[in-house]
């Protein structure tokens, strides 16, 4: 028995296929979902997702929302969301970086700049893992 997944971001449909497995960035830690799983409904942090429709694994990178799950249905409604095979690795590590120096500068700044640079260097850092690369 397979699982039905759908991706939902505000300007489209990223994914809406069937799988075998998906492992989501929960606000609590990664949660994986098999069919079977019981009823639930979970933030989702800024992250990547997994979702193995066959033998392999795709990367979907997620910038936070709400998943669903309900007779092996799982319904996924995010702010934004890039598979991971669309992301150009080499910009996605330039911005991880780019992030990266943000976030180390704005110790230094207003409690709403470290606050700002955090989120741009978690969303930074979910498109470069979704791209491959490894952080």
């Amino acid at each position: 028995m397979t699982l039905k997944v759908r991706v939902i971001a505000p300007d489209r449909t990223v994914w809406d296929s069937s799988a075998d497995e998906v492992i989501l960035p929960s606000t609590t830690g990664q949660l994986g979902i098999l069919s079977g799983h019981a009823p639930l409904l979970t933030a989702l942090d800024t992250g990547v997702m997994r979702v193995r429709p066959g033998k392999n694994w795709v990367a979907i990178a997620l910038m936070g929302g709400f998943a669903e799950v309900e007779e092996n249905e799982v319904t996924i409604l995010v702010n934004g969301a890039e598979k991971g095979e669309t992301i150009d690795k080499e910009a996605a590590r330039t911005a991880y970086a780019e992030a990266e120096a943000r976030f180390q500068k704005a110790d230094s700044g207003s409690a709403q700049e470290k606050i700002q640079a955090k989120q741009a260097l978690k969303r930074a850092r979910a498109r470069f893992q979704a791209a491959g690369g490894m952080i």
